[in-house]
């Protein structure tokens, strides 16, 4: 490269970051990130509550929830460093299987990430919006106030009980409704997530539908209302004046990545068990949404397809056997049917009294799944049905 290409090349170098610059001023999400923090004094507030998560932490470690894929979770470690920038080596990311939509990050860097929110991601800028998100708290120390906030009424035994029972996993929900942020630290991670995402490369216009999404699996829910029958949305700026803001954003932040072909490939292999805790949820409204959702979407339609069957099936309500069998049906002729779409095919028309159909299906589940967990049990039906 001669001088004059190399002196255009650092122009437009320049004339980029300085758009950058412009579309991130004008959106209010300019920031400058403050530097790694130093271990506070243990005998400070701030200094007691990294020591908390620090034996919260240990506890998780030991956790048989916390997948210990190396490639799934140096993945997500690698998004929560190109948006932690300087922060990076602070980091700590856990996968925990949980079926709940969640990320946490400690003020000790400890993050969560919960197998819940990487089902219903549906590309890697979806992630890095709710990981930067989460970043934007901890960058800002929101927690260290939100625990000076609890002193100052009062409160700060209910709230260091609360932080108790992190280890548990199962309390992990009571430890976030008490330390739930107030609606400008919510907005204000917003913003500071947005510009992570954008200086990571990531299309901020995904920010704004991960709570698109959500909002319209809790709107499935009997009642409706948001703000009643999820704490999330309790929290958190009003759905529609979130959206927008995050929209005006993405606005002003223009270009990026998504990321769709490197979540999927990450995270393929793992859909199975995850949407096997999705339906043991029993939130049936919910989770018809969200698989409705991927399989227009395209993603892995068949396992999704076969899944709302599952749920139509469970759920139980009128139509709702006619609707499953037509999803097992569907799942049963892609070119890679799941071997349990014939499972469903079978039970159900075991239940219809077609025999042979029954026997055809369940007979070709045994073929696909020898070793399947419910194998004896099947073969009792077959031997039912051919008597």
């Amino acid at each position: 490269m001669n001088r004059r290409q190399l002196l255009s090349a650092a122009g437009a170098c320049c004339a980029q970051a300085l758009a950058r610059q412009v579309h991130a001023q004008a959106a209010g999400t300019d920031y400058a990130a403050p530097h790694r923090f130093g271990r506070p004094d243990v005998a400070t507030d701030e200094g007691g509550l990294w020591s908390m998560m620090d034996r919260e932490e240990r506890s998780l470690r030991r956790s048989p929830l916390v997948l210990r894929d190396e490639k799934l979770v140096s993945y997500v470690q690698d998004i929560c460093c190109r948006l932690g920038s300087e922060h990076c080596p602070d980091i700590r990311a856990y996968v925990v299987r949980t079926p709940l939509f969640n990320a946490n990050m400690a003020p000790n860097g400890m993050m969560q990430v919960w197998t819940g929110l990487l089902l219903r991601v549906e590309n890697e800028a979806q992630l890095a919006a709710v990981l930067g998100h989460e970043i934007g708290h901890y960058l800002q120390r929101h927690s260290v106030e939100r625990l000076r906030d609890a002193k100052s009424k009062s409160a700060l035994a209910q709230v260091l009980g609360a932080f108790g029972a992190v280890g548990a996993l199962g309390q992990l929900a009571v430890a976030a409704s008490a330390f739930a942020y107030g609606r400008e630290h919510e907005r204000e991670a917003d913003r500071i997530g947005a510009y992570l995402m954008h200086q990571a490369g990531y299309d901020v216009a995904e920010s704004a539908k991960v709570w698109s999404n959500l909002l319209q699996e809790v709107k499935a829910r009997e009642g409706g209302d948001p703000a009643q029958t999820a704490s999330l949305f309790a929290t958190h700026p009003a759905p529609p004046e979130r959206q927008a803001d995050l929209e005006q954003i993405a606005k002003s932040l223009p270009g990026g990545s998504t990321g769709d072909d490197a979540f999927a490939e990450r995270t393929r292999r793992f859909l199975d068990d995850w949407l096997q805790d999705e339906v043991k949820r029993g939130q049936y409204a919910e989770s018809l949404v969200l698989l409705t959702r991927h399989i227009d979407h395209g993603k892995a339609r068949e396992l999704m397809t076969y899944y709302r069957g599952e749920v139509h099936r469970l759920r139980g309500e009128a139509g709702d056997q006619a609707l499953a069998l037509a999803d097992y049906q569907a799942a049963a002729a892609s070119l890679d049917p799941p071997a349990a779409a014939f499972r469903g095919i079978g039970l159900i028309s075991r239940q219809q009294g077609q025999r042979s159909e029954a026997v055809e299906a369940l007979t070709h589940y045994l073929d696909l799944a020898p070793d399947a967990p419910d194998a004896a049990f099947i073969k009792t039906y077959l031997a039912e049905l051919t008597s």
